[in-house]
């Protein structure tokens, strides 16, 4: 039996599909089917290295109880976070690919793993997107934690001189 949560993320999903009827079929019919779907018209995703896209999403995790879906590949190389349309239009990044309006991206079923993807958060159906300014916030904490673990622990070391 699918819950509530699934059944909503999966009309949610499947609402952008050029035919949301065979989606879902596809998906109901297929546990190892995807679907691709148009980004750009309900979310679009932000895609980062897997070695900046897990912390930065534990980081999320601390920020805010429930961050917008997440999308991940089998190899970890790569994280899709689902945001606001009109974000990749807009966004700046070094490492980081915005897919907008007029691509496209690969979404297994949610809560399942097909075709070299998983969801690390499903979408719920209500709608909800990790807001783009807060992602990048987090990116940044993530980032300089990872090049300075020091910054996360005890920033008060004395002598008031710089660390090289």
């Amino acid at each position: 039996m699918v819950g509530t949560g699934v059944r909503a993320g999966v009309e949610w999903l499947a609402s952008v599909a050029p035919d949301p009827a065979a989606c879902r079929w596809e998906w109901e019919r297929n546990p190892q089917g995807v679907a691709l779907l148009p980004a750009g018209r309900r979310w679009d995703v932000l895609i980062l290295p897997g070695e900046l896209g897990y912390p930065t999403l534990d980081v999320l995790t601390r920020l805010i109880d429930r961050p917008g879906p997440v999308l991940s590949c089998f190899g970890e190389a790569r994280m899709g976070f689902l945001v606001q349309p009109g974000t990749a239009a807009r966004w700046i990044g070094t490492g980081v690919r915005g897919v907008g309006l007029g691509t496209w991206i690969v979404v297994p079923y949610p809560g399942r793993a097909a075709g070299g993807v998983r969801w690390l958060i499903p979408p719920d159906g209500s709608g909800t997107l990790t807001d783009a300014a807060l992602l990048e916030l987090a990116m940044h904490e993530a980032a300089a934690a990872a090049v300075r673990p020091d910054l996360g622990g005890d920033r008060d070391r004395g002598g008031g001189g710089a660390e090289v």
